[in-house]
């Protein structure tokens, strides 16, 4: 089993990350990449190779990760080589290729990738590679040289359940209605989904310990039709009027009911939905919740110059490393009263000073789903 690497904030150090297509602001802690970006110690800079299973442009994960390594590069810490490797069916085969000939060429200090597709393609080549070191993102390897970057869900989690129920009784905004009612659309019912969801329901009660959470799973991260049928069940019976989707592109079935009704906003995940949703379903999408992938390449970088060997590890970023946070320009601008985004920014603030602890899902199912059970409409 991997060790979680305790993470203390006496370690946190200020991040910087270049918005993915403008627009999304880093959370608290942080710097927007307009500034100075991240300090260029002395001593190696490091020869990196980063392997999009995909391609630019998805103002999404793979944008965010290379906006991180782009400014690392600027500030002089790395060379890059970006390998755009295509992210269809018939693309999969060259991401092993391209996985075996990186590595075989000796070549680079660094080889980074991501997301929930490339494990076992990582494992398989850095079990051959054993002096080569290897990034993975958003998803973990079994390998011992691999360090694994993961994300607090249930940080996340909390700052979009504070928001949500400071949204939900603020009738001057259109579609809200005077009812504590929210939605939470969730892919499979598993610990990762749980882990936002159990941030989300305390975040909400920290605000109003009388607000209901409707939670439905899609079993499906692609279909928007189960996700929009159950929208529209929790908009028309339960009169949620915001409801978060975390299933991938089904749960943006939610967003279209939203829109449909007339009578819900929509809060996205992962990453700034507004850039990369259509002008309608933009528009009523309030916020999103995001994971920096950016922001994690940069804090590695630090870690790895000042000595630490996170190799054969799964690392946790939170809100306090600058791993998570929430949309704050836009819609959220636009919409939220003062009064919601000071309670955002208090929540958020608690959980850097170590106030608020959130639990996990990952080590608490139960206590999650008694939750998840007490707080239905």
């Amino acid at each position: 089993m991997k060790k979680l690497f305790a993470l203390a904030l006496a370690m946190a150090m200020t991040l910087s990350l270049a918005a993915c297509g403008g627009g999304s602001t880093p959370p608290a802690g942080s710097t927007s990449s307009s500034g100075s970006g991240s300090e260029a110690p002395a001593g190696k800079v490091y020869n990196v190779c980063n392997l999009v299973n995909g391609n630019l442009g998805d103002k999404s994960f793979f944008d965010s990760a290379n906006a991180g390594l782009e400014q690392l590069k600027a500030d002089g810490r790395i060379t890059l080589n970006t390998i755009e490797m295509g992210g269809t069916d018939a693309d999969q085969p060259t991401w092993l290729s391209n996985l075996y000939e990186v590595s075989d060429s000796g070549e680079y200090d660094l080889i980074v990738c991501g997301t929930y597709q490339m494990p076992e393609y990582l494992d398989e080549v850095a079990a051959k590679y054993p002096d080569q070191h290897y990034l993975i993102y958003d998803s973990e390897s079994s390998q011992p040289n691999v360090v694994n970057i993961n994300y607090k869900q249930n940080d996340l989690g909390y700052l979009m359940g504070v928001f949500a129920a400071s949204m939900t009784v603020d009738t001057t905004v259109d579609h809200i209605n005077e009812d504590a009612v929210l939605g939470f659309v969730g892919g499979v019912d598993s610990p990762v989904i749980n882990d936002f969801l159990y941030g989300f329901i305390l975040g909400a009660q920290s605000v109003n310990p009388d607000v209901k959470v409707d939670t439905r799973y899609t079993n499906d991260y692609v279909d928007t039709a189960i996700a929009k049928e159950y929208a529209n069940s929790m908009i028309n019976d339960n009169k949620c009027d915001v409801i978060w989707g975390v299933a991938g592109n089904s749960g943006n079935g939610a967003a279209e009911a939203a829109l449909e009704t007339g009578k819900a906003w929509f809060l996205g995940v992962d990453s700034d939905q507004e850039l990369t949703f259509s002008p309608d379903l933009a528009a009523i999408t309030l916020t999103s919740g995001l994971k920096n992938i950016g922001n994690s390449l940069i804090w590695f970088f630090d870690q790895w110059d000042a000595g630490e060997d996170l190799f054969g590890q799964n690392i946790l970023l939170g809100i306090t490393e600058g791993g998570v946070g929430i949309v704050t320009d836009k819609n959220y601008d636009k919409y939220a009263s003062a009064e919601t985004k000071a309670a955002v920014e208090a929540a958020q603030q608690s959980i850097i000073d170590g106030a608020v602890t959130v639990p996990s899902a990952i080590t608490d199912s139960d206590g999650v789903a008694a939750l998840r059970e007490a707080v239905r409409p």
